[in-house]
Protein backbone atom coordinates (compact mmCIF):
# COMPACT_ATOMS: atom_id res chain seq x y z
CA UNK A 1 0.00 0.00 0.00
CA UNK A 2 2.79 2.44 0.88
CA UNK A 3 4.35 2.19 -2.58
CA UNK A 4 1.09 2.62 -4.43
CA UNK A 5 -0.02 5.56 -2.31
CA UNK A 6 3.40 7.21 -2.27
CA UNK A 7 3.87 7.13 -6.01
CA UNK A 8 0.24 7.89 -6.91
CA UNK A 9 -0.29 10.69 -4.38
CA UNK A 10 0.69 13.50 -6.79
CA UNK A 11 -2.28 12.41 -8.95
CA UNK A 12 -4.76 12.94 -6.11
CA UNK A 13 -7.39 10.47 -4.91
CA UNK A 14 -7.22 8.31 -8.02
CA UNK A 15 -8.83 4.91 -8.36
CA UNK A 16 -7.20 1.54 -8.99
CA UNK A 17 -7.71 1.74 -12.73
CA UNK A 18 -5.70 4.93 -12.98
CA UNK A 19 -2.87 3.46 -10.91
CA UNK A 20 -2.77 0.27 -12.99
CA UNK A 21 -2.68 2.28 -16.21
CA UNK A 22 0.02 4.72 -15.13
CA UNK A 23 2.23 2.19 -13.31
CA UNK A 24 1.87 -0.30 -16.23
CA UNK A 25 3.45 -3.49 -14.86
CA UNK A 26 1.39 -4.18 -11.73
CA UNK A 27 -1.44 -6.72 -11.54
CA UNK A 28 -4.74 -4.84 -11.44
CA UNK A 29 -6.31 -7.12 -8.81
CA UNK A 30 -3.30 -6.52 -6.58
CA UNK A 31 -3.65 -2.76 -7.02
CA UNK A 32 -7.35 -2.98 -6.12
CA UNK A 33 -6.45 -4.47 -2.73
CA UNK A 34 -4.87 -1.16 -1.72
CA UNK A 35 -6.30 1.58 -3.93
CA UNK A 36 -8.53 3.47 -3.21
CA UNK A 37 -8.46 2.08 0.36
CA UNK A 38 -5.20 3.95 0.99
CA UNK A 39 -6.98 7.30 0.69
CA UNK A 40 -9.28 6.36 3.57
CA UNK A 41 -6.19 6.01 5.76
CA UNK A 42 -4.30 9.10 4.62
CA UNK A 43 -5.02 11.89 2.17
CA UNK A 44 -2.68 12.38 -0.80
CA UNK A 45 -1.40 15.54 0.90
CA UNK A 46 -0.49 13.60 4.04
CA UNK A 47 1.16 10.89 1.95
CA UNK A 48 3.24 13.46 0.07
CA UNK A 49 4.45 14.95 3.35
CA UNK A 50 5.36 11.49 4.64
CA UNK A 51 7.11 10.69 1.36
CA UNK A 52 9.34 13.74 1.70
CA UNK A 53 10.12 12.94 5.35
CA UNK A 54 11.04 9.40 4.35
CA UNK A 55 13.35 10.63 1.60
CA UNK A 56 15.02 13.02 4.03
CA UNK A 57 15.63 10.38 6.69
CA UNK A 58 16.85 7.81 4.18
CA UNK A 59 19.32 10.16 2.50
CA UNK A 60 20.62 11.38 5.86
CA UNK A 61 21.14 7.80 7.01
CA UNK A 62 22.79 6.54 3.83
CA UNK A 63 24.82 9.56 2.71
CA UNK A 64 25.51 11.40 5.95
CA UNK A 65 25.34 15.05 6.91
CA UNK A 66 28.60 16.03 5.20
CA UNK A 67 27.47 14.85 1.76
CA UNK A 68 24.07 16.48 2.15
CA UNK A 69 25.67 19.83 3.00
CA UNK A 70 28.32 19.63 0.28
CA UNK A 71 28.69 22.02 -2.65
CA UNK A 72 28.44 18.98 -4.92
CA UNK A 73 24.96 18.26 -3.60
CA UNK A 74 23.85 21.84 -4.22
CA UNK A 75 25.35 21.78 -7.72
CA UNK A 76 23.69 18.47 -8.57
CA UNK A 77 20.33 19.77 -7.37
CA UNK A 78 20.63 22.92 -9.48
CA UNK A 79 21.56 20.97 -12.61
CA UNK A 80 18.88 18.32 -12.13
CA UNK A 81 16.18 20.92 -11.55
CA UNK A 82 17.26 22.79 -14.66
CA UNK A 83 16.95 19.59 -16.69
CA UNK A 84 13.63 18.61 -15.14
CA UNK A 85 12.00 21.95 -15.92
CA UNK A 86 12.25 21.15 -19.64
CA UNK A 87 10.30 17.91 -19.46
CA UNK A 88 7.27 17.58 -21.69
CA UNK A 89 3.93 17.12 -19.97
CA UNK A 90 1.98 15.64 -22.89
CA UNK A 91 1.01 11.99 -22.25
CA UNK A 92 3.18 11.96 -19.12
CA UNK A 93 0.75 11.85 -16.19
CA UNK A 94 3.22 10.95 -13.46
CA UNK A 95 5.83 13.48 -14.55
CA UNK A 96 3.23 16.21 -15.00
CA UNK A 97 1.62 15.60 -11.61
CA UNK A 98 4.97 15.65 -9.82
CA UNK A 99 5.98 18.79 -11.72
CA UNK A 100 3.11 20.64 -10.03
CA UNK A 101 4.56 19.93 -6.56
CA UNK A 102 6.69 22.58 -4.81
CA UNK A 103 10.47 22.24 -4.93
CA UNK A 104 11.89 21.50 -1.45
CA UNK A 105 14.29 24.08 -0.01
CA UNK A 106 17.08 21.77 1.14
CA UNK A 107 19.48 20.78 -1.68
CA UNK A 108 19.35 17.03 -1.06
CA UNK A 109 15.56 17.07 -1.14
CA UNK A 110 15.55 19.35 -4.18
CA UNK A 111 17.80 16.80 -5.90
CA UNK A 112 15.49 13.97 -4.84
CA UNK A 113 12.52 15.91 -6.21
CA UNK A 114 14.31 16.57 -9.50
CA UNK A 115 15.38 12.93 -9.74
CA UNK A 116 11.75 11.92 -9.26
CA UNK A 117 10.72 14.23 -12.09
CA UNK A 118 13.41 12.90 -14.42
CA UNK A 119 12.58 9.32 -13.50
CA UNK A 120 8.87 9.75 -14.14
CA UNK A 121 9.51 11.66 -17.38
CA UNK A 122 11.61 8.80 -18.68
CA UNK A 123 9.22 6.25 -17.23
CA UNK A 124 6.13 7.71 -18.87
CA UNK A 125 7.90 7.66 -22.22
CA UNK A 126 9.18 4.15 -21.63
CA UNK A 127 5.65 2.87 -21.12
CA UNK A 128 4.68 4.32 -24.49
CA UNK A 129 7.63 2.50 -26.05
CA UNK A 130 6.59 -0.78 -24.41
CA UNK A 131 3.05 -0.38 -25.69
CA UNK A 132 4.33 0.24 -29.21
CA UNK A 133 6.40 -2.95 -28.89
CA UNK A 134 3.19 -4.82 -27.95
CA UNK A 135 4.59 -5.85 -24.58
CA UNK A 136 2.20 -6.11 -21.65
CA UNK A 137 3.38 -4.94 -18.27
CA UNK A 138 4.10 -8.48 -17.13
CA UNK A 139 5.81 -9.42 -20.40
CA UNK A 140 8.04 -6.37 -20.05
CA UNK A 141 9.08 -7.56 -16.58
CA UNK A 142 9.85 -11.08 -17.79
CA UNK A 143 11.90 -9.76 -20.70
CA UNK A 144 13.77 -7.37 -18.41
CA UNK A 145 14.47 -10.16 -15.92
CA UNK A 146 15.95 -12.27 -18.73
CA UNK A 147 18.81 -9.78 -19.09
CA UNK A 148 20.15 -10.70 -15.64
CA UNK A 149 20.41 -7.01 -14.76
CA UNK A 150 16.99 -6.63 -13.17
CA UNK A 151 15.32 -7.69 -9.93
CA UNK A 152 14.67 -11.41 -9.59
CA UNK A 153 11.37 -12.91 -10.68
CA UNK A 154 10.51 -13.47 -7.01
CA UNK A 155 10.97 -9.76 -6.27
CA UNK A 156 8.94 -8.75 -9.31
CA UNK A 157 6.10 -11.11 -8.44
CA UNK A 158 6.00 -10.11 -4.79
CA UNK A 159 6.10 -6.36 -5.40
CA UNK A 160 3.87 -6.29 -8.49
CA UNK A 161 1.32 -8.88 -7.39
CA UNK A 162 1.83 -11.47 -10.15
CA UNK A 163 1.52 -15.21 -9.50
CA UNK A 164 4.02 -17.85 -10.60
CA UNK A 165 1.41 -19.14 -13.04
CA UNK A 166 0.98 -15.70 -14.60
CA UNK A 167 4.75 -15.30 -14.84
CA UNK A 168 5.13 -18.68 -16.55
CA UNK A 169 2.32 -17.90 -19.00
CA UNK A 170 3.95 -14.60 -19.94
CA UNK A 171 7.26 -16.37 -20.48
CA UNK A 172 5.52 -18.87 -22.76
CA UNK A 173 4.02 -16.04 -24.81
CA UNK A 174 7.44 -14.46 -25.22
CA UNK A 175 8.85 -17.81 -26.36
CA UNK A 176 6.07 -18.08 -28.95
CA UNK A 177 7.08 -14.66 -30.27
CA UNK A 178 10.69 -15.79 -30.51
CA UNK A 179 11.86 -13.31 -27.89
CA UNK A 180 12.96 -15.91 -25.31
CA UNK A 181 14.67 -19.26 -25.79
CA UNK A 182 13.68 -22.52 -24.17
CA UNK A 183 15.88 -21.83 -21.14
CA UNK A 184 14.41 -18.37 -20.66
CA UNK A 185 17.36 -16.48 -22.13
CA UNK A 186 16.92 -13.57 -24.49
CA UNK A 187 17.07 -14.55 -28.14
CA UNK A 188 18.66 -12.32 -30.75
CA UNK A 189 15.18 -11.05 -31.58
CA UNK A 190 14.45 -10.41 -27.91
CA UNK A 191 17.65 -8.45 -27.44
CA UNK A 192 16.91 -6.46 -30.59
CA UNK A 193 13.41 -5.60 -29.39
CA UNK A 194 14.74 -4.43 -26.04
CA UNK A 195 17.29 -2.26 -27.85
CA UNK A 196 14.52 -0.74 -29.97
CA UNK A 197 12.44 -0.01 -26.88
CA UNK A 198 15.37 1.66 -25.11
CA UNK A 199 16.29 3.68 -28.21
CA UNK A 200 12.73 4.99 -28.51
CA UNK A 201 12.69 5.72 -24.78
CA UNK A 202 15.90 7.72 -25.16
CA UNK A 203 14.38 9.77 -27.99
CA UNK A 204 11.23 10.47 -26.00
CA UNK A 205 13.34 11.46 -22.99
CA UNK A 206 15.73 13.80 -24.80
CA UNK A 207 14.15 17.17 -23.96
CA UNK A 208 15.53 17.62 -20.41
CA UNK A 209 19.10 16.84 -21.45
CA UNK A 210 18.96 18.80 -24.69
CA UNK A 211 17.88 21.74 -22.55
CA UNK A 212 20.70 21.17 -20.08
CA UNK A 213 23.35 20.75 -22.77
CA UNK A 214 26.15 18.18 -23.17
CA UNK A 215 28.65 19.65 -20.71
CA UNK A 216 26.15 20.18 -17.91
CA UNK A 217 24.59 16.76 -18.54
CA UNK A 218 28.03 15.16 -18.24
CA UNK A 219 28.64 17.05 -15.00
CA UNK A 220 25.27 15.99 -13.58
CA UNK A 221 26.04 12.39 -14.52
CA UNK A 222 29.39 12.64 -12.74
CA UNK A 223 27.89 14.10 -9.58
CA UNK A 224 24.93 11.72 -9.49
CA UNK A 225 27.26 8.80 -10.14
CA UNK A 226 29.28 9.70 -7.07
CA UNK A 227 26.22 9.82 -4.85
CA UNK A 228 24.94 6.56 -6.36
CA UNK A 229 28.24 4.85 -5.57
CA UNK A 230 27.95 6.01 -1.97
CA UNK A 231 24.38 4.74 -1.76
CA UNK A 232 25.42 1.38 -3.17
CA UNK A 233 28.28 1.11 -0.68
CA UNK A 234 25.83 1.88 2.13
CA UNK A 235 23.61 -1.04 1.10
CA UNK A 236 20.82 0.81 -0.68
CA UNK A 237 20.71 -1.76 -3.51
CA UNK A 238 21.03 -5.28 -2.00
CA UNK A 239 22.66 -7.58 -4.56
CA UNK A 240 20.47 -10.51 -3.48
CA UNK A 241 17.42 -8.79 -4.96
CA UNK A 242 18.86 -8.73 -8.49
CA UNK A 243 19.56 -11.45 -11.03
CA UNK A 244 17.96 -13.63 -13.67
CA UNK A 245 15.40 -16.21 -12.63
Amino acid sequence: MAYYAGRAAPLGTVDAGTVTATFYNFDHEHVRRYIPAAWRIATPEAVLAARLRGADRTLRRLLGAEALASKEMAEAAELALRAAEAGRREARPLYSANADLPVPDEPHLALWHAATLLREHRGDGHLAALAIADLSGLEALVLHNATGRAPTSAVFMQTRGWSAEQWAAARDRLRERGLLGETGDLTEAGAALRSEVEALTDRLDAAPYDHLGPAATARLTELAGGFTASLRAAGAFPAALFGKG
